[in-house]
């Protein structure tokens, strides 16, 4: 794996249209607003979760959500200007984080220009065969002259042709332009199960022959991650399987639906031990976690999770104090706030979850095996889970208990040998380990214990 720097990040997810206030829709004439800069003043608040990574959600000119490109060349006005855009990214990367962009390029908005060439020039259109599935003869429902291929059923967003050159031509040298003018690091590739596998192909190569560290991470729902994530296209892919668990597992007292994924995914024989999945406990698309759980304070033993299972975790701005938000039939925007960094210090709803996260983040950054080793479970209930975390020079024990009440737990590490389990996360206390047995007694309530086997 080419970027292996990524198997050393904690990701921070930003979406800056909404994080920044920007107006919901883009009048495509106002002058640039550098609504951008506001990020600044999150810099010291990420850095000091331990994230070392920012992920910024769309940013290049569209129509309202960001997800309708318009422009692939330029920053959208809402945000700023393409200056602004290159000072932020010089300033992250003086702090040594790396920098990533959405690549949207299963589709456009209906604002994008060639799109637009279509609607006034009709069948004579230089730019017809860049669409999916355009015919003319038939009505749109938004009255145009032809009918084409939106994405998933939504014809506010027009699919792009991957298979016509001239697109792909354009969106390689949109890549090369972000790569070049902002030094990103990567690229998280929207509805990347939606995009044809030769187009990825092209992409990895290319994207790789301009810098060979160069990280894509495909938004992928459903299906074997495998098939996306491979030495030929991408690194890596979203863990949706893992974060449909990781609260429901809590929710329904069954930590057996999370360690099946586990052991499935990451366990021996397991199908993605070389992958390292993007892992996350909630983003722009999906509800706040703290609106999926019954419970609060199972937010500690979930994050607790995120940050020693196998894979890179993600922190969705916000979400670091329990903020709760819910999609709706029609609207995306309770997930997408705009927030102000100290007001919501003040009025955090899980004020201590900040701190909690960045010990954790602490925990890995410090752990060979939390962020390269291998992973074997040890002991599942209803409400703890026990598994180990292992490279060839570091053991690592996690026990994480779901319940209302302290647990007690007597696990075989597989080892007939005697030594000693030192919790990183809990003051250090030291537990002896006897004939290959770990006692862990007590496991606090809804919290973990982190070990260090020696």
């Amino acid at each position: 794996m080419a970027a292996e720097w990524v198997r050393d990040a904690v990701f921070y997810h930003i979406y800056p249209l909404g994080l920044c206030g920007a107006p919901g829709r883009n009048d495509f004439s106002s002058p640039p607003e550098p609504r951008l800069e506001r990020l600044y003043g999150w810099l010291d608040h990420i850095q000091g979760l331990g994230a070392n990574a920012i992920y910024l959600g769309p940013l290049f000119e569209s129509g309202s959500h960001g997800y309708d490109t318009a422009d692939y060349f330029h920053v959208d006005r809402r945000l700023g200007t393409d200056a602004t855009l290159r000072a932020f990214s010089a300033e992250v990367h003086r702090r040594g984080m790396r920098l990533i962009l959405d690549g949207v390029f299963n589709h456009v908005g209906r604002d994008f220009w060639a799109f637009r060439d279509v609607q006034a020039h009709g069948e004579a259109s230089a730019y017809r065969d860049w669409f999916a599935g355009l015919r003319f003869g038939e009505s749109s429902r938004y009255g145009d002259p032809f009918t084409y291929q939106g994405w998933n059923g939504h014809t506010s967003l027009v699919k792009l042709n991957p298979h016509h050159p001239p697109v792909v031509e354009h969106l390689f040298q949109a890549v090369r332009t972000w790569i070049e003018d902002f030094a990103i690091d990567g690229l998280r590739l929207d509805a990347a199960d939606s995009l044809d596998f030769g187009f990825l192909r092209q992409l990895g190569g290319f994207c790789r022959g301009l810098r060979p560290d160069f990280w894509l991470m495909g938004e992928v729902v459903h299906g074997d991650y495998n098939r996306w994530a491979n030495p030929d296209m991408l690194d890596a892919t979203t863990n949706y399987e893992a974060y449909k668990g990781l609260y429901s597992s809590l929710v329904d007292k069954n930590y057996f639906e999370i360690a099946y994924a586990l052991n499935r995914q990451f366990g021996a024989g397991g199908l993605y031990r070389d992958l390292p999945l993007y892992n996350f406990a909630d983003n722009h698309d999906v509800n706040r976690v703290a609106s999926n759980l019954k419970t609060p304070a199972h937010l500690y033993p979930l994050y607790g999770l995120l940050f020693t299972m196998p894979g890179v975790p993600s922190i969705y701005y916000g979400s670091e104090w329990g903020m709760t938000g819910q999609r709706t039939p029609t609207s995306d925007q309770a997930l997408r706030p705009a927030l102000d960094l100290g007001e919501m210090r003040r009025v955090a709803p899980q004020p201590d979850l900040a701190g909690v996260i960045a010990r954790l983040a602490g925990l890995r950054r410090q752990s060979d095996a939390l962020r390269r080793g291998s992973y074997r479970q040890i002991h599942v209930a209803a409400e703890q889970l026990v598994f180990a975390r292992e490279t060839t020079s570091e053991r690592v024990i996690v026990a994480l208990n779901a319940a209302a009440t302290s647990a007690r737990l007597e696990v075989d590490l597989g080892e007939r040998r005697d030594g000693q389990a030192v919790d990183l996360l809990n003051s250090g206390e030291t537990l002896p380990i006897r004939g290959g047995r770990l006692v862990l007694d007590p496991v606090w309530p809804r919290w973990a214990r982190v070990l260090r086997v020696r």
